[in-house]
């Protein structure tokens, strides 16, 4: 049996907790992918699922142009579980009728179980769900009955146990929802009847395999940042190739303080990994300088890269192939869900700011992971907890932190102040706990007086927020104390900066980053 024999299809129809259904799928070690609701039924027979999901989403069955799938997949004899919209979808195309809701209801509910269902087994027969509808099942299809009920909607849950058709107004994925994840595992176990299989030990051995099998006797070059990411990939290759592996530190100028250095001791001396430093500095900073264009910056980048990797490849030798640290989230969202309806967020330079033309193939090894399956991963090869437990660090770097124009000059400002928000935040021994924490360089001046003088200068904004798998993320409360040393720090020892602002936007709606 392989990693992937038993596996879960999720139908994307554009909901913001599409990825909530999938890191719950992977959280109970089944795998699953998600694609957009129109992917072909030729496509998914040989996809093979042994369950589907249909997500949630924006839109209205009732609305002219609104989001299908293809009732044939309903036919598959596979096990369907619809959520929000996806069981309107169910009811829609199954004859059954949906109509406006009386009162919209968003947000937390009490359900309460009528009658016994596989999908409530061992679930309690009342409990909080998080509701987000505007719509409800007025009439369901031939066949199905209800399961469980809240004040505002009659038909909650509903299935056909015979067909195994089943369909949740709720949002089982959410954290809100109490019950949640023992209603996907009943799905999961009890009705789809999949075995938990996708495992961090069985992960490294398969990876190691699939590398082996992609690549035969090439050499591979990998780009490493010594990020979590890009290290995991660099020691799953060292594993499987061995020193047909060479890694390639491009310093691109946008980076923290010290990390060049850092890198180069890290993997030569304590992995021996064959590892060559480029100093790319000029070449970057010359083609970023006063670009403010997020998405461009982003894409030369990301063109840079490559080429600096083709140029490389070429001096050395015989390459083939270039590896990348490559995330499931950044496929997600580097793309409107593989032309579903999802919209795009951001190009990611490993991802949708890589050039039309390569001569160097792609080795990916963890683009199906999310990023805390890439640190579990990581944990069960060895990597020391220095390198599992560090925050993220975009591969454009500094570039999208310094929001509008690039400069050397702006680049200065933010790296000292991104080095004085980690020193403290560490030194309150917060650093692990926290997801992500670093400076933003805001492309404003404001008023100031310091010494007595008017002063007219930067801005800094401190971003600290915690997440699990980086498709969310709330802010985080830091003390207050805290707040004060890190301004206080910043708008003293940093040259330029005269006030210091703090991010307490979510995500959604915001991003992480803010470019």
């Amino acid at each position: 049996m392989s990693l992937h024999d038993h596996k879960i299809l999720i139908l994307d129809f554009g909901s913001q907790y599409t990825q909530n259904i999938a890191r719950k799928v992977r959280e109970c070690q089944v795998y699953c992918e998600i694609h957009p609701c129109t992917w072909e039924l030729e496509k998914i027979r040989e996809f093979n699922p042994k369950g589907i999901i249909l997500s949630g989403g924006p839109a209205s069955v009732l609305e002219k142009e609104a989001p299908q799938i293809d009732r044939n997949v309903l036919e598959l004899e596979v096990p369907v579980l619809g959520i929000c919209y996806g069981m309107q979808v169910l009811t829609h195309l199954l004859n059954g009728r949906v109509d406006p809701s009386p009162e919209r209801e968003f947000g937390r509910a009490e359900l309460m179980v009528k009658e016994f269902s596989h999908l409530f087994d061992g679930v309690k027969n009342k409990s909080i769900v998080w509701m987000s509808h505007g719509d409800r099942i007025s009439r369901m299809p031939e066949g199905f009955r209800t399961t469980a009920f809240t004040d505002n909607s009659p038909i909650a849950a509903m299935e056909h146990p015979l067909n195994k058709l089943y369909g949740l107004q709720f949002h089982p994925e959410v954290m809100h929802t109490q019950e949640g994840l023992h209603i996907l595992k009943n799905f999961l176990f009890k009705i789809c009847a999949v075995e938990a299989e996708w495992k961090m030990e069985s992960l490294a051995t398969f990876s190691i395999d699939n590398i082996r099998k992609q690549v035969g006797n090439g050499n591979v070059l990998c780009g490493l940042s010594g990020g979590v990411d890009s290290s995991v990939v660099a020691i799953l290759l060292h594993k499987a190739i061995g020193d047909r592996l060479t890694c390639i530190f491009v310093d691109n100028g946008v980076l923290r303080t010290g990390e060049r250095q850092k890198v180069a001791e890290t993997f030569r001396e304590h992995f021996k990994i064959n590892l060559i430093v480029v100093d790319a500095v000029d070449r970057f900073l010359d083609k970023l300088e006063g670009v403010e264009d997020p998405e461009k910056k982003r894409k030369i980048i990301g063109n840079i890269f490559i080429e600096v990797f083709e140029e490389e490849a070429n001096r050395l030798g015989d390459f083939e192939y270039l590896a990348q640290g490559t995330l499931y989230p950044d496929v997600i969202e580097s793309v409107s869900i593989k032309g579903g309806p999802s919209v795009m967020i951001k190009s990611h330079h490993n991802v949708g700011g890589l050039p039309e033309k390569m001569s160097l193939k792609l080795v990916e090894p963890l683009r199906e992971l999310f990023k805390d399956e890439a640190r579990a991963l990581g944990t069960e090869l060895g990597l020391p907890d220095e390198i599992i437990s560090r925050q993220p660090f975009p591969g454009p770097g500094l570039a999208i932190r310094v929001i509008g124009k690039v400069t050397r000059e702006r680049l200065d400002i933010l790296r000292l102040a991104d080095k004085i928000i980690l020193e403290e935040i560490k030194s309150a021994g917060l650093y692990k706990a926290i997801w992500q924490s670093f400076a933003v360089l805001l492309p404003v001046k404001t008023v100031g007086v310091m010494g007595d003088a008017r002063t007219y200068e930067n801005v800094i904004a401190l971003r600290a927020v915690n997440s699990t798998d980086g498709m969310t993320a709330d802010w985080v409360h830091l003390p207050y104390e805290l707040l004060g040393r890190i301004s206080n720090r910043v708008i003293n020892e940093v040259q330029g900066v005269n006030r210091v602002c703090y991010d307490i936007s979510s995500k959604p709606p915001g991003t992480i980053e803010w470019e």
